[in-house]
């Protein structure tokens, strides 16, 4: 049996009034906006993170109305800071269509992402919980915090894999995190089933972009890395394992021209070369089973049950999918 049947079954219904809610979240009068937003529902994808939210819920109790507005609050403001970071990253695709800024421009897509984070602001005030909106609140600035400190770990010549896990944390797991947490709280759940359901977030969202990482290292359709973080000036956790390790002077003198923007392709390639033949990607993957390995013991003790088994395949999706 697949995976996302696994995820999918136990919530099918409540994912079927989730997409309906989310598509009347974006209707509107104005042209314009409306071209947009029917561009981010066609790439809006299988609803991965609102649907973390529904299997929480139900782990710990009953889908309501506040659960739906909190899952339509995350994925709305999701979806606004993806519009807003391909603005930031100059990129022209996003889930393999175009971005909304290389459709319209840039001024569209920043007023669309505005748009869409209040709409997010809108949805999540209608679960009338002071802590779901709070949670939301937090995961904006945490969003736009990672992103900055992103930029300035760039702009430094350290290659710290603790400034790497707290990059990650704030412009990653957060997201996951707060689903999690909206989740439990939308149900009432105790503050040590919130902080578990959070936690268990966290280490899903640092999984998911571990594994991210690692896939910039290969290349399926064309046979080599693609190495677009080390073009963008980003060292990885595998990079940043083996420059730790090894302390060899010239790979570290490639990985400062990489954090520079100086670097050629050519450097680039040979510094992933470095990286695989330094153990990089098999220290990561390591590090990814470990964080996976501290996920499932959150649910060990919890009743086994379909949407139980949904989490766990959850999180097997997660780790094992290959793009």
């Amino acid at each position: 049996m697949e995976n996302s049947y696994l995820i999918s079954a136990p919530i099918e219904a409540e994912i079927a009034h989730l997409r309906s809610l989310f598509q009347q979240a974006l209707v509107s009068d104005n042209p314009l906006l409306t071209l947009v937003t029917q561009h981010i529902l066609r790439k809006s994808g299988k609803l991965m993170r609102p649907m973390l939210v529904l299997l929480t819920a139900k782990l710990l109790g009953e889908v309501n109305e506040a659960t739906y507005r909190a899952a339509l609050s995350l994925e709305l403001l999701h979806n606004a800071s993806l519009v807003h970071d391909d603005v930031v990253d100059d990129s022209d695709e996003r889930r393999g269509q175009s971005s909304v800024n290389a459709l319209f421009n840039n001024q569209v897509a920043v007023l669309s992402g505005d748009y869409l984070l209040a709409s997010a602001l809108l949805q999540v005030s209608q679960t009338q919980n002071l802590e779901i909106v709070r949670t939301v609140s937090q995961l904006g600035q945490d969003l736009a915090d990672g992103e900055l400190l992103q930029l300035a770990n760039v702009a430094n010549d350290s290659f710290s894999e603790s400034i790497y896990y707290e990059v990650i944390r704030k412009k990653t797991a957060v997201l996951f995190a707060a689903c999690t947490k909206a989740g439990a709280l939308s149900v009432g759940a105790t503050p040590e089933q919130v902080e578990k359901a959070r936690l268990f977030g966290e280490y899903v969202g640092l999984c998911f972009q571990i594994r991210d990482d690692i896939f910039d290292y290969f290349d399926d359709n064309i046979g080599k890395p693609t190495g677009n973080d080390m073009k963008e000036g980003k060292l990885t956790l595998p990079v940043l394992h083996a420059l730790n390790t090894t302390n060899n002077e010239s790979a570290v003198q490639l990985a400062v021209k990489v954090k520079h923007g100086e670097a050629s392709q050519a450097e680039i390639a040979q510094l992933i070369e470095f990286t695989k033949q330094q153990g990089g990607i098999e220290y990561a993957v390591a590090q990814m089973h470990a964080i996976e390995k501290k996920a499932c013991d959150l649910l060990a003790s919890i009743a086994d049950s379909p949407v139980k088994q949904a989490l766990y395949a959850y999180l097997d999706c997660v780790i094992n999918r290959s793009k």
